[in-house]
């Protein structure tokens, strides 16, 4: 369960006909009146329309009822009538439940291009609203509704202290940070200050979608909502609800990584010693964008050498000589030159592993995910997907 799991949600996945007969591709989570909202959206100038919608409602309301999804069609590089589908979404959820438009988040996900097929969708939309509920089935469909090239839906669920946070997300491919193909939906019970939420929602999504990289490709619809329904009638501080929101992010961004198109290993690229956290964070990234580095990641190779290269094309400032390297718990360089080990029995890097870089002794640290660079994403993404 997921979304639903915090008091107050309720939540459908349905058929409408975008994809082939039968496959789930519209998803509706809905709120009770007084619920506040947050997102964070990609920063891609070729924004799809839902998103420069999703924007607009956020700039004009903090309150929000609902969040209505579709995947398999990006509706992105749409023009005008692509503006017109994503308003309709939201005019057609607002109607069936009974809100004002700007209350209402909308998002799309699919190939970039097509036109929307509007009539269906908000058909769909409408069928879905009669449809809403809570539970295990109404989470798993919502989940499975905004899926394209996902092998499974992603939830999770996080409490502490009487607070609740659900939320879904899907992604494979085409993530990296700032943010990625992926489209989430956090909730939670809360009571919390619209201005307490936009904060922790930014701190969660900094520390988890936007340090996920898999193949540094950045997407036109990116967006992570959350709602606030405060249903549990128990107020959060900004601790509590970022760390909640944290949690909850962190798992999906795992789940997301674990998807990802072609991936064997999931890769967790620990920075520390840096300067500040943000430069921990651009060290990580540089790492993970490089396509030799995560070649490295799929022949299980200990090459160092490729993630100093990475590090030293990156716009950060450090010092070779304090820069040390590990894989897998097996250092490798130190002081910034390679170091002897024991190659008569070498580590074997099977699975998952972490990479630990140390660029120093600065107080900065920060967590990249990404996964191995394998032919199986080269030959994914060579056809029409």
């Amino acid at each position: 369960m997921s979304v639903t799991v915090p008091e107050g949600f309720t939540a459908a996945g349905i058929a409408s006909g975008i994809k082939k007969e039968g496959e789930l591709d519209l998803a509706v989570i809905a709120a009770p009146p007084g619920t506040i909202g947050a997102g964070v959206f990609t920063v891609n100038k070729a924004a799809a329309p839902p998103v420069m919608l999703s924007r607009t409602h956020l700039a004009a309301s903090s309150s929000f009822r609902a969040v209505t999804i579709n995947s398999g069609c990006a509706n992105a590089a749409t023009g005008d009538s692509g503006t017109s589908s994503a308003l309709a979404m939201a005019e057609t959820t607002a109607l069936a439940i009974g809100c004002r438009t700007d209350e209402v988040f909308v998002a799309s996900t699919g190939k970039i291009g097509p036109q929307l097929p509007t009539m269906q969708v908000t058909a769909g939309i409408e069928s879905a609203i009669k449809q809403l509920r809570t539970g295990f089935a109404a989470d798993q469909e919502a989940a499975a509704a905004i899926m394209t090239t996902d092998s499974l839906p992603k939830q999770a669920v996080a409490n502490d202290a009487g607070v609740t946070v659900g939320g879904i997300a899907k992604g494979a491919g085409m993530l990296r940070p700032d943010m990625a193909t992926m489209l989430v939906v956090l909730t939670t019970d809360a009571v919390v200050k619209a201005e307490t939420l936009h904060v922790a929602l930014a701190h969660a999504v900094d520390r988890s979608f936007n340090s996920l990289n898999i193949d540094g490709c950045q997407s036109t619809n990116d967006s992570v909502f959350v709602l606030a329904s405060g249903a549990s009638g128990v107020s959060a501080d900004t601790e509590l609800i970022s760390g909640l929101l944290t949690d909850v992010s962190r798992n999906l961004s795992h789940q997301i990584a674990a998807d990802a198109e072609g991936a064997t290993r999931v890769v967790t690229i620990e920075v520390t010693g840096a300067l500040s956290d943000t430069i921990a964070r651009k060290a990580g990234k540089a790492v993970a964008d490089s396509a030799l580095v995560r070649s490295t990641f799929y022949g299980g190779d200990l090459d160092w050498g490729r993630v100093v290269s990475a590090l030293g094309a990156a716009d950060i400032d450090f010092d070779l000589s304090e820069v040390s390297v590990a894989f897998g718990g097996q250092t490798l360089a130190f002081g910034g030159q390679g170091v002897e080990y024991d190659d008569s029995n070498p580590l074997q890097l099977e699975g998952d592993f972490t990479v630990e870089i140390c660029l120093g002794p600065g107080p900065g640290s920060a967590d990249v995910l990404t996964t191995d660079l394998t032919p199986d994403y080269v030959l994914f993404n060579a056809g029409d997907s």
